[in-house]
């Protein structure tokens, strides 16, 4: 089953409550992520690896936020 389909079948309460775990993560992420630059302990592969997961969820997010918040044409 893909994602969409996957959202499509959660309730909107459900959807927040995951919305909101996924932009802690994504946070999370991008501070580890900088942390990682700053100190220069990661290797490139590791740095990969953690960017993608977060473009992940950034896909995640978008996803979900497209189903909670209905687009308006003004």
């Amino acid at each position: 089953m893909n994602q969409h389909n996957e959202i499509a079948m959660k309730t909107d309460d459900v959807l927040r409550v995951e919305l909101e775990v996924f932009k802690r993560e994504h946070r999370d992420l991008d501070e580890a992520i900088s942390a990682l630059q700053v100190e220069g302990r990661a290797d490139a592969l590791t740095l990969q690896r953690l960017k993608k997961k977060k473009l992940r969820l950034k896909d995640k997010i978008a996803m979900i936020e497209d189903r909670l918040l209905p687009d308006i044409i003004a």
